[in-house]
């Protein structure tokens, strides 16, 4: 299997299954010598963790880290950081319905298809089980960024939306409601809704929003591996997303040259900064600020019409314990995969420049 490596020169390559013994992964290119805040790590997988609110999965994971290799006395030595993150509260038989069966939006068709068998564990490799690997890689490299802030929050559950800017909203409110929204009051909306809708058997779809400040001028490359490029990449490796769009995105086709451009002060700031951080593929030092959908999660409590491995048309029902909606839990995975790309530009910018 193929795609299992994520970056250049800081390379992330993850391995394991939903329901097996463990997920890990290793870490290349992490510079020798950064202190690592092994707290700092904790939290972002209690972030991304199951069972930590109504509104998520029950699965209980405790997500504890084990490290393996690459840092010694909290200090990286330059060697390859190995990790393992044990599964312990798989239930198989939850997934006992569906061993001959593809479930609708899944990956189980393609996987089959593709490979010839297929873990039908909770989706086996294609499970975003998978995800805290990067939550672990993705820490780290906040930690090699320490002056680049990166924020993510949910801007969109359904069709209930935050309507201010980026600018006008307190990052500090975004972890003290469980949505991860940035406004208290939409928050409480968000969070209505979506018991609303797991109490309906259904799911919902939503979209996050990124902002990542103080990156320096000159990460990315003009051509083939620009740095929008790059994100655009990162996200959309993410199990559930369904777009990515930076700056002005897609509503910047509907302007005109004169509205859209972006005029320079003295400074080199922008007016507008419509370009979203990032000229010709370069940052430009000005904030990076992106969105990406999520879908509504594929597995529903509802009975739908699907077809088995031998063709035949089938009757299911989604079983086992599930998210209702997911964007709440993937605010540190965006994040992660966000720093993951900056990371391995800044290490490619001090090769360049040697």
């Amino acid at each position: 299997m193929a795609g299992n490596s994520f970056g250049t020169v800081f390379k992330l390559t993850t391995f394991g299954e939903s329901h097996g013994e463990a997920i890990g992964g290793v870490i290349d290119g992490c510079p020798a010598g950064l202190a690592i805040d092994i707290e700092a790590i904790r939290r972002d997988m209690q972030r991304r963790k199951p069972g930590q609110s109504e509104i998520v999965t029950q699965r209980k994971e405790e997500d504890e880290v084990e490290f393996l290799s690459g840092i010694f006395e909290g200090i990286t030595t330059g060697t390859p950081i190995g990790f393992v993150i044990r599964n312990t509260n798989q239930k198989s038989r939850d997934y006992s319905h569906i061993k001959d069966t593809y479930r609708p939006s899944h990956a189980d068709f393609t996987y089959d298809k593709k490979y010839g068998l297929r873990d039908y564990r909770g989706g086996g490799r294609s499970s975003a089980r998978e995800t805290a690997c990067r939550v672990v890689a993705g820490a780290i490299a906040k930690q090699l960024l320490k002056d680049i802030k990166i924020n993510a929050y949910v801007s969109a559950v359904g069709e209930i939306q935050l309507s201010k800017h980026y600018s006008e909203l307190d990052f500090s409110q975004i972890e003290k409601n469980p949505v991860r929204t940035a406004d208290p009051e939409i928050a409480k909306e968000m969070e209505a809704y979506i018991k609303e809708v797991r109490k309906s058997g259904d799911t919902v779809g939503g979209v996050i929003s990124c902002v990542l400040q103080n990156v320096p001028i000159g990460l990315g490359e003009p051509v083939f591996d620009k740095l929008h490029a790059e994100l655009g990449k990162a996200m959309l490796s993410i199990n559930a997303v369904k777009g990515f769009e930076y700056g002005s995105g897609f509503g910047g086709s509907r302007m005109k040259g004169s509205e859209h451009n972006d005029p320079f002060e003295k400074d080199g700031s922008t007016k507008t900064n419509f370009s979203g951080g990032i000229q010709g593929g370069i940052s430009n030092g000005e904030d990076i600020y992106f969105n990406v959908a999520f879908k509504p999660v594929a597995t529903i409590m509802q009975k739908q019409q699907t077809i088995d491995s031998d063709g035949n048309t089938v009757e299911m029902q989604g079983k086992g314990r599930h998210d209702p909606c997911v964007v709440p839990r993937a605010i540190p995975i965006v994040e992660a995969m966000a720093a993951l790309v900056l990371a391995d530009f800044f290490l490619l910018n001090r090769l360049t420049k040697l």
